[in-house]
């Protein structure tokens, strides 16, 4: 499988216009004076599906063949990614299959079934998803669509950062969140496509590094599945495509607590009035704890979460 190329980004942002949004980016002078940077946040809280995903699962889907499409598709995920084929499938004229760990949060797995996807479930720290999703696609012939090992996946996340430095303008750095590593593919081929001197760091869970491990070792390391308040980005190694970007395009990856990734939410929901999951904070934690500078811009990954959770982590 080849790694998509800056020009795959850029045909995937014309293939999603007019279907993604095109999500604000955000300044705030008290975030600058906090991070003791200027910081330029990319709002894909407010993608539909509420997560940069649906830029990625749309390109994938919408490059599919009509008897494809007719057959249906297949996902697993951890929210984000299900919800975004499942709403790219409706959109298309076709059905969805997902796959998801039964511990994920029930207002990701509603907003699965809300856009009329077949939910299956799996144990998230004793299953195996790549080996069931694969075992359901081919047993009801579905076209499998993976959260982040697919070429057409990551040049669809690629967009957010064009629309990013589009509107920015020249970036010291470019941060992304790190879980199976498709959104910093992505974000590390548009922008140093556009500026091949720019910085691009990921951000990781203390508890969830293994890009940082990978990259360290310069081979893709497995870890014990991450327990962390960052469900998306609980990924126990790598994947195989995204990791042969992320060893070439990636400068830097940065590591934020728990405790930190609630301050942010705290933060953007208190002076930016954004919501946010935990992992659509850990950019905005790193910016926070003073890890970066200059002029930064910072993709906020996601924002589903729901009341409830969301008070309880903020009060813990």
């Amino acid at each position: 499988m080849r790694a998509p190329t800056f020009d795959d980004v850029r045909s995937a942002a014309d293939r999603i216009a007019g279907v993604a949004h095109r999500t604000p980016v955000v300044r705030s002078r008290t975030l600058d004076a906090r991070a003791g940077a200027q910081v330029f946040l990319k709002c894909e809280n407010l993608q539909r599906i509420g997560a940069f995903k649906f830029r990625g699962a749309y390109n994938a889907v919408s490059r599919l063949s009509d008897a494809q499409l007719s057959r249906g598709i297949a996902a697993y995920s951890s929210g984000n990614h299900a919800q975004a084929v499942a709403l790219a499938a409706r959109e298309l004229g076709s059905t969805a299959v997902i796959l998801m760990p039964a511990d994920t949060p029930e207002s990701k797995r509603a907003a699965v079934e809300g856009y009329g996807a077949e939910l299956h479930t799996y144990d998230r720290y004793t299953g195996d998803r790549v080996a069931l999703g694969e075992a359901l696609a081919a047993s009801r012939g579905l076209t499998l669509i993976p959260p982040y090992e697919h070429p057409d996946v990551i040049a669809g996340q690629g967009t957010a950062a064009l629309e990013l430095l589009d509107e920015a303008g020249s970036l010291d750095t470019v941060v992304a969140p790190v879980g199976g590593g498709g959104l910093i593919a992505g974000t590390a081929t548009a922008a140093k496509g556009l500026h091949p001197g720019i910085r691009v760091v990921g951000v990781e869970p203390v508890d969830g590094d293994d890009t940082r491990r990978s990259l360290a070792a310069g081979e893709r390391v497995r870890i014990p599945v991450p327990r962390t308040i960052a469900d998306g980005q609980a990924a126990d190694i790598p994947g195989e495509l995204t990791f042969s970007v992320n060893r070439r395009l990636v400068d830097e990856i940065v590591l934020v607590t728990d405790d930190q990734i609630r301050d942010a939410m705290r933060f953007a929901f208190d002076r930016l009035k954004i919501v946010l999951e935990p992992s659509g904070a850990t950019g905005l934690a790193a910016v926070l704890t003073g890890q970066l500078s200059g002029r930064v811009g910072v993709i906020l990954s996601g924002g589903n979460i729901d009341t409830a959770r969301f008070a309880k982590l903020l009060a813990g």
